[in-house]
């Protein structure tokens, strides 16, 4: 089982080793190695590869209808999550903390699912036609706000992390900050810091 284990974790490895590490500046600066964190690259390609004949299968095996005996407990612990998910975007957004992409980016995903769900489970009739009001006029542009937060904060992370380099270690001599400046030139969000 061990030797399994360990052919395993070399292929998973020699994977890692032929994607080049992505051109960050956080990466100039120290880039993380640890065998935990070269081995998620190759696990969630793997597992997301694993998804898709699952999810033909599901599509294809599962009824269409299913009465669920907890379907109001599972709406209100999604909604408490999203509450959460909600505030800590805005706290962190009222502090200008560095886990405000996090949160954004957290809130943002199940916004979406929310959208999704609240289409798809709603019956025919005005359920669906106020389901897909509250996804087009509510859900998705609050979560496309939350995506433009999580990439303005992310923005602000990296200009802190580049100034702090400036600071710390003298890297501004290096070259590195124009190349920076070129890429954030390139956002597709049109974000200037």
């Amino acid at each position: 089982m061990t030797k399994q284990v360990d052919a395993l974790a070399a292929a998973a490895e020699r994977l890692d080793d032929s994607v080049p590490v992505a051109d960050e500046f956080g990466n100039a600066v120290l880039t993380d190695n640890r065998r935990i964190m070269r081995l998620a690259g190759p696990l969630f390609v793997l597992l997301s590869l694993v998804l898709v004949p699952w999810t033909v299968f599901i599509a294809i095996a599962l009824p269409s209808r299913q009465l669920s005996p907890n379907y109001d407990v599972a709406w209100a612990g999604f909604d408490a999550f999203l509450c959460v998910g909600l505030a800590a975007t805005g706290f962190f957004a009222l502090r200008r903390s560095r886990w405000l992409p996090v949160a954004a980016a957290a809130a943002a995903a199940m916004l979406f699912v929310d959208a999704w769900f609240d289409v798809v489970t709603s019956p025919s009739g005005r359920d669906l036609v106020a389901a897909i009001v509250s996804a087009v006029f509510v859900e998705l542009p609050l979560s496309a706000l939350c995506l433009f937060l999580a990439r303005q904060g992310q923005l602000v992370n990296d200009k802190r992390l580049e100034m702090l380099a400036e600071r710390r270690i003298g890297f501004a001599n290096t070259g590195y900050r124009s190349a920076s400046k070129a890429a954030r030139s390139r956002s597709p969000w049109g974000a200037t810091l």
